[in-house]
């Protein structure tokens, strides 16, 4: 059975910096990432990345949030600086397998004050 399991959620003030972790089991992922969705507004990438090290970032977050993982451990780390209030959302995992199947974790919470 397929568990994505996220942490790292938090209130933060503008210009500060968060670090959102998922762990993920089940199967073998060939693409991780992350998602977000605002209030009112559609589910949107932030971040994903290969196996083998490709990244894609949405043009919101480029130069601002940087994606890491580790495939021995089947986690994947959004590191998210010079936040801003636009930035507040849910942050959901998200993990495609070797089955093209597709996993959501069940959500973060980031809340950056003005």
């Amino acid at each position: 059975q397929v568990q994505l399991v996220e942490s790292g959620g938090d209130l933060v003030q503008a210009g500060g910096s968060l670090r959102l972790s998922c762990k993920a089991s089940g199967s073998i992922f060939t693409i991780m990432g992350w998602f977000r969705q605002a209030p009112g507004k559609q589910r949107e990438l932030a971040a994903t990345i290969t196996r083998g090290g490709s990244t894609n970032y949405g043009d919101s977050v480029k130069g601002r949030f940087s994606i890491f993982r580790d495939n021995a451990k089947n986690t994947v780390t959004l590191q998210l600086n010079s936040l801003k209030p636009e930035d507040t959302a849910v942050y959901y995992c998200h993990a495609q397998d070797w089955r093209s199947q597709s996993y959501w974790g069940q959500g973060t919470q980031v809340t950056v004050s003005s």
